[in-house]
């Protein structure tokens, strides 16, 4: 997944660089041009499937709903907490698992916002000169292609006893809206500028980080239903 993407012929390279390593699903969040742009075509050099068959959205929530584990590419993040992961890391817990998952890579300038980020699983750092860390979008794409392929003749990674993998992101995020309904109906959220922000902030981060099953995000939806009408969230 590209986020907020800037050139088309940056859009064009990446799709290269994904089918060199067998990827073909390509979803645009909100890119920069609009969609489709000519000037992906050339820089794609014959991925032409992979730009045909390319879907945009309007969000990167919108983007991952049917994704069960979603992991960002960034360098690392000192805002929140959160879980770090190499390429081949990465991979192993993609490869793992039996439902869709999903590499975000942000736009080239920036890279992946704070925001971004907490929609996230965990974050993939590549490796690089810490006085040069200078990869392009097509670049880091194919450094993670490159990994999943190599993960595929290495040895399965361990899997958790009776873990069905992550919910899928519509799942989670229809319990963080939950929560966040159940809260603010209470008056949980602090209203002093900034405060209530970096409550919701936290809150996602809270329960995205986990990787929660889809039977338990249920579970969860059921806990917040029978707390809705107590104030103070104790249970009777």
């Amino acid at each position: 997944m590209l986020v907020r993407p800037q050139l088309g012929q940056n859009i064009g390279a990446a799709a290269r660089a994904m089918l060199n390593f067998g990827f073909t699903d390509l979803r645009l969040v909100q890119p920069r041009d609009g969609w489709p742009n000519a000037d992906a075509g050339p820089s794609a050099a014959g991925a032409d499937a992979v730009i045909e068959s390319a879907r945009v959205y309007d969000s990167l929530g919108d983007a991952i709903a049917d994704c069960h584990l979603t992991i960002g590419t960034a360098m690392t993040m000192r805002t929140h907490v959160c879980r770090v992961t190499s390429p081949a890391g990465a991979v192993a817990e993609m490869q793992a698992l039996p439902s869709r998952s999903a590499l975000v890579f942000g736009p080239e300038r920036t890279g992946l916002t704070r925001d971004d980020l907490l929609a996230c699983h965990a974050l993939c750092t590549i490796p690089s000169n810490p006085d040069f860390g200078s990869l392009n979008l097509a670049q880091a794409v194919a450094v993670l292609g490159y990994a999943w392929v190599v993960g595929h003749a290495a040895p399965a990674a361990s899997a958790m006893v009776n873990h069905d993998g992550p919910a899928a992101g519509a799942e989670l995020a229809g319990l963080i809206a939950a929560l966040e309904a159940r809260l603010t109906e209470t008056g949980w959220y602090n209203p002093a500028p900034g405060l209530a922000e970096a409550s919701r902030r936290m809150l996602v981060n809270v329960f995205t980080r986990p990787g929660f099953t889809g039977a338990e995000v249920q579970f969860l939806r059921g806990v917040v239903r029978n707390l809705a009408g107590r104030p103070g969230g104790k249970p009777g």
